[in-house]
């Protein structure tokens, strides 16, 4: 039986509106490409099993078990997640059970109507480039004749102490329940619940846990750990005088920390805090990677070490590629992403989350006074990025002109150009402005870095006139 459908992957996947593109026809097809593209291209030293999971969303279980009916029909041991599993969880399965692949069916922090379909390498990362165009041309082909597994052929398996074990490698929980304190915590409706909560409950902190329960609708508003998104969480924050709060989105690779006083500490920053924690501290050592659209406060941090730093395209695909390649003590970036060396090429709320909370445990002081103290060694690096929408049409016009170079921005002279994923302009004194086009929708994403609040507004506003 032959179908057609359109999947396409992002820089996370395939998703799409339940119920409009993604039905179960459409991940049956995906399925069937994925089964197929495996079937011909096997990873070295893997063996023919295939991770299957899921977050809370509307028939994420329904969808996950599809799918691992589906691969079953290729002749691979389909291993489903016996509960909704955060996505790194899934990635550290991948790598020790030695799976040729894993399936994850999330939409991350998109709102409840959409739902979506990751597919991580054999080595647990976000599937490179290569791999994704292989897939999406075995769904353009729309081969479904291949007969299905049944449901007894899938193995439901529990993840969750092979992975807790993994963290005992990581994290330092001696550090966290000498320094035990209290934490808020926004599970968000989402995987993360029985994780966090309860890895930080069982080292002596007192956890004020919001939003535990699954729920398909997310309290009715955006699971994206934001600022706009967790009122509840800042004010519980205020009124229990508690250290910490912090955030996961519903399949717990994003993260959101709250600094005591009730400040968002930005993903940008929260790099920034770990190399300086795992070189200070914990000493370890290695290089550090962040994408290209990634604050240089991180840089500043790495100076101060004497620590390599690597920069790469936007997509924690390309950071986790290179942590498998060499020693990285800490890679991340700015859209809130993060890992460390000896876990998962894929990003981790839990371990961010995790790792804050024994910089405050190590520190004996607050996560804005740790960081106080490293922009002032830094010299005052301030980091901003606005989304700027444009008409196709003014969008292109952009392209060429930024292909040509810009002499000045801002009232800054540019001294140099990364062209390596969009247009990065360098400025003096280490100021930098970077625009990227989106690749679905008619939309310049504009990072920003300045000494001064005076001077990053000055950018914005250069930027503004610049694009429209």
């Amino acid at each position: 039986m032959r179908r057609m459908a359109v999947i396409r992957f992002g820089t996370s996947g395939w998703r799409g509106i339940i119920s409009d593109t993604f039905t179960f026809a459409n991940v049956e097809i995906a399925a069937h490409a994925i089964g197929q593209y495996l079937t011909e291209n096997p990873p070295p030293n893997a063996t023919k099993r295939i991770i299957v999971g899921h977050d809370t969303r509307f028939l994420s279980r329904e969808f996950a078990t599809r799918c691992a009916e589906i691969v079953a029909g290729y002749g691979f041991e389909a291993w489903l997640t016996d509960r909704d599993t955060p996505t790194p969880v899934i990635s550290h399965s991948i790598r020790i059970h030695r799976a040729s692949g894993g399936i994850n069916i999330t939409a991350s922090h998109n709102p409840p109507e959409w739902n979506g379909l990751k597919f991580n390498e054999s080595n647990g990362a976000p599937c490179l480039p290569e791999t994704a165009k292989g897939i999406e041309k075995k769904a353009e082909q729309g081969d479904c004749s291949r007969p299905e597994g049944r449901s007894r052929a899938i193995k439901v398996f529990d993840p969750m102490p092979r992975y807790v074990a993994q963290l005992r490698q990581l994290i330092d929980f001696a550090a966290l329940k000498k320094g035990r304190k209290k934490a808020v915590v926004d599970l968000m409706f989402g995987t993360g619940r029985g994780y966090l909560d309860a890895l930080l409950a069982s080292n002596g902190w007192r956890v004020d846990a919001l939003h535990r329960e699954p729920n398909p609708l997310f309290g009715k508003g955006h699971p994206e750990p934001s600022r706009e998104n967790m009122g509840e969480l800042l004010t519980r924050l205020k009124s229990s005088k508690a250290a910490l709060g912090l955030g996961l989105d519903p399949d717990a690779d994003r993260f959101a920390i709250v600094d005591s006083d009730g400040t968002f500490i930005s993903a940008n920053e929260v790099l920034a805090l770990a190399l300086y924690h795992l070189v200070k501290n914990r000493h370890w050592t290695g290089a550090v990677v962040r994408t290209v659209a990634t604050s240089h406060l991180v840089d500043a941090v790495a100076r101060e070490f004497q620590v390599k730093v690597h920069e790469t395209p936007v997509g924690f695909k390309y950071i986790g590629a290179l942590m498998e390649s060499e020693p990285i003590i800490v890679g991340g970036e700015e859209s809130g992403g993060l890992s460390v060396k000896g876990h998962v090429p894929e990003k981790d709320g839990v371990l961010a989350c995790l790792l804050m909370a024994e910089v405050v445990a190590y520190e004996g002081q607050s996560l804005g006074q740790v960081l106080k103290g490293i922009q002032k060694r830094a010299g005052g690096i301030i980091s901003d990025r606005i989304n700027l929408r444009v008409t196709p049409e003014r969008k292109e016009q952009l392209l060429a002109r930024f292909a040509q170079g810009l002499t000045e921005f801002g009232g800054q002279k540019v001294t140099g150009i990364v062209t390596m994923d969009g247009y990065k302009f360098l400025l003096n004194d280490g100021c930098w402005v970077m625009f990227r086009a989106s690749g679905t929708e008619p939309v310049f994403r504009c990072y920003l870095e300045a000494r001064t609040t005076k001077q990053i507004a000055g950018f914005r506003q250069a930027a503004l006139k610049l694009v429209e």
